[in-house]
């Protein structure tokens, strides 16, 4: 009899795969990879460029002039507008520095029931927001 064990078989032992496969779903033959080269498109794919359709003049719609609207002008240097509904805070502050020459330090915004945004823009201790609306309501006769 084999001095090295019971059974003198050698080879590989039940539920083990061949060396070389480690996944039991690959199966035996391993596709070699193919050459991938890079793509060469005859036109680019959009012939014109996308056109940014939110700029400066169609972010801000209108000013607000509420009676609440004017207590927030008053009490605490808020400035409110009716804002493009796809619009940003980011764009919105943008929009009012470029447009009114104002610095703003925050920006709220809110969809109001009737589907509108309205923009809470509140302004920087160097700007009142009172002398704003005065300027905004005499540019806008």
């Amino acid at each position: 009899m084999n001095s090295q064990g019971s059974s003198g078989l050698k080879g590989p032992k039940e539920g083990h795969f061949q060396e070389g496969n480690t996944d039991p779903h690959q199966g035996p033959f391993l596709r070699p990879k193919t050459l991938s080269l890079d793509r060469k498109p005859k036109y680019a794919p959009r012939s014109v460029p996308k056109k940014n359709t939110l700029d400066k003049f169609s972010v801000i719609k209108y000013p607000l002039t509420t009676e609440s609207s004017m207590k927030l002008i008053e009490d605490s240097n808020t400035l409110v507008f009716i804002v493009n509904i796809k619009s940003n805070k980011r764009q919105i502050k943008s929009a009012v520095k470029e447009l009114y020459n104002i610095d703003c330090d925050k920006v709220n915004t809110l969809i109001t029931p009737r589907g509108l945004k309205k923009a809470y823009v509140r302004l920087s201790k160097e700007f009142d927001a009172l002398d704003v609306a005065t300027e905004l309501a005499s540019s806008n006769v």
